[in-house]
């Protein structure tokens, strides 16, 4: 798929002006929105939407909200969701609305255009050689668990079974972009 237009809603600015400029480097163009109202705001403006990379979380907006909308503006446009942290339910949410894919950042232009280009339903994608690391499942254990308790700490950690103070040093130990690289780096191998 050779796509044209691209919607990316970032909320990080730097990244989002990193990622726009790299995509369309590819040959893509891009419009980017910060917030979920400026992103409803440019599905108006824009006269065709082949592809659209949506932060999860935007602030106080979720990007996961955007997808209907999109869809009902663009109903042939390739959807995928960025977060960072990976999370199970996140991703079933993410394609229960119509996301085609969901990749965990940092991920790189050529990834987030495989990402839309790829049909995630194909029998013949290769699935990863190793599994993902322990701090990272942690993260997305405690992630799923967070989501399930409506990101009240308390309940969560009652759930973990771990004091409040535990999870909370526990949620300052986000993985980070080396830790993505490493597990990637494993399942090339």
């Amino acid at each position: 798929m050779t796509v044209s237009q691209l919607l990316l809603v970032e909320d990080d600015e730097q990244l989002a002006e990193q990622t726009a400029r790299a995509l369309e480097h590819r040959g893509n163009r891009v419009a980017v929105a910060h917030n979920s109202e400026q992103a409803l705001a440019l599905l108006d403006r824009l006269p065709d939407l082949a592809g659209a990379i949506l932060d999860q979380n935007l602030g106080s907006d979720n990007g996961l909200d955007l997808i209907v909308p999109i869809l009902e503006h663009f109903p042939d446009c390739r959807i995928i969701l960025l977060t960072g942290y990976g999370s199970i339910t996140a991703a079933v949410a993410a394609t229960h609305r119509g996301a085609r894919n969901y990749l965990t950042k940092p991920a790189s232009p050529a990834d987030i255009l495989q990402a839309l280009d790829t049909d995630p339903a194909n029998p013949a994608l290769p699935l990863p050689a190793t599994p993902p690391s322990l701090q990272r499942l942690e993260w997305e254990h405690i992630q799923r668990t967070l989501d399930a308790h409506d990101g009240n700490i308390s309940r969560a950690a009652d759930a973990l079974g771990i004091h409040r103070r535990t999870l909370q040093r526990r949620l300052k130990k986000r993985p980070t972009a080396s830790d993505y690289q490493r597990d990637k780096h494993f399942r090339e191998d």
